[in-house]
């Protein structure tokens, strides 16, 4: 038998970040989605066992704080994309900037020197990613997708699509379609 599994990442972080505190003992407030704010100071020990149970399901501590921003601005796009019912009508740099607090020219510049790419390309994928999921998993059409990840119009969205992908939106959905009539056959 053989199920698909829909996971909500944010929501697993923040369960095993719980678990694992409350198991070491360590007084803390998770303020914001990948911050943890501890309510005094941790000893050597405290951090490495934080530290080696976080690791084996591949959450890392980030001590840098450029790397540290550019988790926070990937996290902003990536709860933008997946949470929101439509992205908003606002550019990227007016909603991060606002959201963060900093100047998208800051930003931008902190992403692209840690990343090696632009807040575009990044966005882009993300929202690529998202209307993927939207054609597998909600059955939407090309309009309906492009209406949902706010694009100006079925053909901005195929040809971002098709960039991204190597195939148009059509063509993935009907590689979809003929995957489930195969998988449904006996």
């Amino acid at each position: 038998m053989k199920f698909q599994i829909k996971c909500d990442i944010n929501r697993a972080c923040k369960v095993i970040l719980e678990e694992h505190l409350e198991k070491l003992g360590i007084p803390y407030i998770i303020s914001n989605l990948g911050e943890v704010q501890f309510n005094g100071p941790l000893t050597d020990d405290q951090y490495n066992l934080f530290e080696q149970s976080l690791n084996r399901y591949g959450i890392e501590i980030i001590d840098n704080p450029k790397n540290a921003i550019v988790q926070r601005i990937k996290e902003v796009i990536i709860e933008m994309v997946y949470k929101k019912e439509k992205l908003p009508d606002s550019k990227i740099s007016a909603y991060l900037a606002e959201k963060m607090n900093l100047s998208y020219g800051y930003l931008s510049k902190i992403f692209s020197e840690v990343t090696y790419t632009t807040i575009e390309n990044f966005m882009i994928i993300q929202r690529i990613e998202r209307a993927k999921q939207l054609i597998i998993e909600d059955k939407l059409t090309c309009t309906e997708v492009a209406w949902k990840m706010n694009y100006s119009s079925v053909a901005h969205l195929s040809y971002q699509f098709k960039k991204t992908t190597g195939l148009t939106p059509t063509v993935f959905q009907r590689i979809i379609e003929r995957r489930n009539n195969q998988n449904s056959t006996p």
